[in-house]
């Protein structure tokens, strides 16, 4: 349910925005989205959908840029990607990490009229 929250968020950004920017529809909203997030694109864009209705947002095309989860070893600064079940560094074993990627929420651009 939290992408209902997240998803009207990122609505009243895009809305302002177009606002400002003195635009009076919105075609495409590029977002930046990290695994880690736990966010679905399919329930944003339902949500989107929805929401948007009778606003300068309706009928724009949302895109997602998905980036995967990724990990640097403070031990031997080894960049890897995290399985499911495995968090240590497939180098040295070390289990102590640094997250680099994948907790990403943005909007990176709109397109408009």
């Amino acid at each position: 349910m939290h992408e209902m929250a997240i998803t009207m968020s990122l609505l009243d950004l895009v809305l302002e925005e177009a606002a400002k920017a003195g635009a009076s529809k919105i075609t495409t909203v590029n977002i930046v989205l990290g695994e880690m997030t736990g966010i679905i694109d399919q329930y944003v864009q339902a949500n989107f959908e929805l929401l948007s209705q009778n606003t300068p947002a309706e009928g724009a095309t949302l895109t997602f840029q998905n980036v995967p989860r990724k990990a640097r070893c403070r031990q031997c600064a080894h960049v890897f990607q995290p399985s499911d079940l495995v968090w240590a560094c497939p180098q040295c074993q070390s289990t102590e990490l640094e997250i680099i990627g994948g907790n990403e929420l943005y909007v990176e651009s709109i397109e408009v009229e």
